[in-house]
C-alpha cells in the first residue's frame, strides 16, 4: 500500500502533464533537452560502461544487471538473414552509444558492418573524443551519416517523440529508402490525436524537462503505407512503459514497430 502511495505521488510531480498547443507554448516551461548536466552525466556513466566498471546506462543512470532490448535483438538479426550480409546500422538520437554498449556483445563482424549515431552536435563532439572505435561512429545529420555510410538498418529509440516536427521527419525519413525500420520505446497515445505534453524528469535522474509528442498510431504509421510493410508491433522492454500516464492517468505507452521495405524486399 505504502509503495502504491508512493508511486502515485510521483507520477503526480514527475512524468508526462498537460496538452499543449504548440511546441513553442511547452517549451516556455521547459528546461530542454541539450542541457549539459546531461550530457555530463551520461558520459559519465557510459566511460564506467566503457572501461567495465559498470555493466549498462540507460538515460544516463547506471545499473547492476543489464537488460536486454530482445525485439531490437530479434529483428536486427532477422535483417541480417535478409541481407545476407552484416549491416550497417544508423541510430537516430543514440546519445553517446548507450544502445551499441548495451548489445555490444551481439554485434559481431558478420552481424554489424558499423554502428552510426546520429545526434546532437555537442553529443557529436563528445562521442567523437570518448567513445568513437572502428565500428561506433558519430554524425551530425542522417544526410552526413547516409554521404559516408550505406545504410540498411535505421533505429528510432525514445528519439522521435522528441522533436519539435515530428511528422516532417517521420515523412524526410521515408524518402530516404532504408531497407529496415525499427522504432522503439517510442510513445503512442491512447486517443485517436498525437498530445503534446511538458516531460519532467525525477531529480535522481537529472534536473531537466522538455517537451514530449504521445503520438495517435494510425498517423504515425501512415507515413511509411507505400513503401513499407509492418512486421512486427511489441512492447517496450523497459519496466513501468506498457502504461504511461499524463496528469497522473493512464493515457499511453511505450511501444515499438519494426518495418521492411517491400520495394526492396518484396
Amino acid at each position: 500500500m505504502l509503495k502504491t502511495i508512493f508511486s502515485k505521488r510521483k507520477r503526480e510531480q514527475y512524468g508526462w502533464f498537460g496538452d499543449y498547443p504548440s511546441w513553442s507554448k511547452v517549451t516556455s516551461a521547459a528546461g530542454g533537452y541539450d542541457s549539459d548536466i546531461i550530457l555530463q552525466k551520461t558520459k559519465d556513466s557510459l566511460l564506467k560502461v566503457k572501461a567495465g566498471e559498470a555493466v549498462y546506462e540507460r538515460d544516463s543512470v547506471i545499473f547492476n544487471e543489464k537488460e536486454y532490448p530482445y525485439s531490437l535483438l530479434a529483428y536486427l538479426m532477422l535483417s541480417v538473414t535478409i541481407k545476407k550480409r552484416p549491416l550497417h546500422i544508423l541510430d537516430f538520437g543514440g546519445s553517446l552509444g548507450s544502445t551499441y554498449y548495451q548489445i555490444k556483445d551481439f554485434l559481431t563482424s558478420d552481424k554489424c558492418a558499423s554502428w552510426n549515431v546520429v545526434e546532437q552536435e555537442h553529443y557529436v563532439a563528445c562521442g567523437k573524443a570518448n567513445f568513437e572505435d572502428d565500428t561506433l561512429k558519430f554524425y551530425n545529420s542522417i544526410d552526413e551519416c547516409y554521404a559516408d555510410k550505406d545504410i540498411d538498418f535505421v533505429l528510432l529509440s525514445s528519439s522521435v517523440q522528441y522533436l519539435p516536427e515530428p511528422h516532417v521527419f517521420l515523412k524526410k525519413l521515408a524518402t530516404y529508402n532504408f531497407d529496415f525500420l525499427l522504432f522503439d520505446r517510442t510513445a503512442f497515445s491512447y486517443t485517436s490525436d498525437d498530445r503534446l505534453t511538458l516531460q519532467i524528469v525525477p531529480p535522481e535522474i537529472y534536473p531537466a524537462s522538455y517537451p514530449a509528442w504521445f503520438f495517435h498510431e494510425e498517423f504515425f504509421l501512415s507515413h511509411f503505407s507505400d513503401q513499407y510493410k509492418v512486421v512486427a508491433e511489441f512492447p517496450s522492454y523497459v519496466n513501468g512503459e506498457a502504461v504511461m500516464y499524463i496528469d497522473a492517468k493512464p493515457a499511453g505507452a511505450n511501444k515499438g514497430f519494426y518495418l521492411i521495405n517491400i520495394s526492396q524486399h518484396a
